[in-house]
């Protein structure tokens, strides 16, 4: 099933830090994603964090009808049945 991951920022609270520690690690678990960076504060009672993720960017598929996909001289190159183009 493909993951359409292009919103990479998500926001946990809790009353703890340990709270906070325990949903970011359910999230990571459950999502199969991990957290790039995140900034915690504390407002009012409780312990905030907003978190940047790895937003998929590119989606690689294979199968008839998509062209080839090579990666060669540390570029990734996609043929889409013309001239091969190289993604750096």
């Amino acid at each position: 099933m493909y993951d359409n991951n292009n919103r990479n920022l998500q926001y946990f609270e809790s009353s703890s830090i340990r709270g906070l520690y325990e949903s970011i690690q359910h999230w990571q678990s459950e999502n199969n994603n991990r957290v790039l960076s995140l900034s915690i504060q504390r407002d009012d009672t409780k312990f905030c964090c907003v978190a940047l993720t790895n937003a998929s960017e590119v989606v690689i598929v294979g199968g008839s009808g998509y062209g080839q996909v090579d990666v060669s001289g540390h570029a990734l190159r996609v043929d889409t049945s013309g001239p091969m183009t190289t993604l750096r």
